[in-house]
Order: C-alpha cells, then sequence, then structure tokens
C-alpha cells in the first residue's frame, strides 16, 4: 500500500490501508488500532472520520474497494465483456503477485467470515451491494454485445464467482495458475454467449 507523506492522515488513505489490511487478514482477525496503524494514521484521527468504530471503517473499506474495481470495469467494458474479463483479471493478479499471494479481495473477506452479531454487519450488506453492481457492469457489456438478459445475468454472476473463487485458489496454492485456467475457460464462455 502506498504510504502518503502527509502529516494528517487523509480519510480516504484509513480506508485504502483497512481495506489493504481486510484483504490479507479478513475483517474479524483486524482490530481498527491495526487499521490506523497500517495507514500510518493516529487512532483518534481514525474515530475522528469514523465515529462508529471498525464496522464503519470495514463498511467503507468495501465500498471504496468496490468503487475502485467498478471504475476500471467500466472503463474496461466500454470496448467489450472480452476486455472488462481480462481487466478483471489482471487487476486481481497483479494484487496477488504483488502481495507475494498474501492478499486478495476485501470485498470477499468480509463475506466469507461468521458475523459476530445475529444481524447482518453493514460491511456484508456493502459486499453484497458490490458484488451486485460487479455484475450488473458485465451483464450490461453482454446484453450490449448481444446476450439476451437472462444469459447474460447468469454469466455476470458466473465471471464474478469464478474470479472471486479463483483469487482464494491462487492465496493458498501460491501461484497465479488457477487464474490462467479461469481465463481460458471464462473467455470462451463470454465469446460464445456474445456470438449467439
Amino acid at each position: 500500500m502506498a504510504k502518503s507523506s502527509s502529516a494528517t492522515p487523509s480519510r480516504e488513505r484509513i480506508v485504502a490501508g483497512a481495506a489493504d489490511m481486510i484483504s490479507r487478514r479478513g475483517l474479524n482477525a483486524t482490530s481498527i488500532r491495526e487499521m490506523a496503524k497500517h495507514a500510518q494514521a493516529p487512532l483518534g484521527s481514525t474515530y475522528h472520520y469514523f465515529p462508529e468504530g471498525k464496522q464503519q471503517l470495514a463498511t467503507e473499506a468495501v465500498r471504496y474497494t468496490g468503487e475502485r474495481v467498478a471504475r476500471s470495469l467500466r472503463k474496461e467494458l466500454a470496448a467489450g465483456p472480452a476486455a472488462g474479463l481480462r481487466a478483471f483479471l489482471a487487476l486481481w493478479r497483479a494484487i496477488v503477485v504483488d502481495t507475494d499471494f498474501h492478499a486478495g479481495c476485501p470485498v470477499l473477506a468480509v463475506t466469507i467470515e461468521e458475523p459476530l452479531a445475529d444481524e447482518v454487519p453493514p460491511a456484508l450488506a456493502a459486499a453484497a451491494e458490490v458484488f451486485d453492481q460487479w455484475e450488473g457492469l458485465f451483464a450490461d457489456s453482454l446484453r450490449e454485445h448481444g446476450a439476451d438478459a437472462e444469459q447474460a445475468a447468469q454469466v455476470a454472476t458466473l465471471v464474478i464467482a469464478a474470479v472471486e473463487g479463483t483469487v482464494a485458489l491462487c492465496r493458498a496454492k501460491r501461484s497465479t495458475e488457477p487464474l490462467d485456467r479461469t481465463a481460458l475457460q471464462l473467455q470462451t464462455l463470454i465469446d460464445a454467449t456474445i456470438k449467439r
């Protein structure tokens, strides 16, 4: 994670640091104190920006990641679903390789942990919204390139699920080979879907 040299930590830097920390350790294993330290921010500044504490910061970290990925997808999907797929795969490949397989997707990380309370935590609800957004972007692109609405929705869900799961496989195996295999199959599926 890039560190800013400013004396006062920005809200965005704290959020980005939290996203990075969650992508490495998960949500339950990460305290707000550790997130602040990782972002090189005083705990007081962190609570100033996030008075509701860890769940508020985690929710913002999920939304931050969601929008950062969505911006990239919007740009690449303008050239078609295959270009969007390549960009999505390249983004996660860079993350796992650049962190020596220590980081994955913070959005996925908050979804696989057991909530510490009976109600749905805000970070989990935000993760559902992010996945819906990413699926929607892929589905829209597939429809614009000839897929019918139902097929586009199904393939979009499969793309997001396959890539997110593949990132976990890459971390476990300490290899990008699962991404290579998934890329080939998803590319074939997208080609078949838009040629119908």
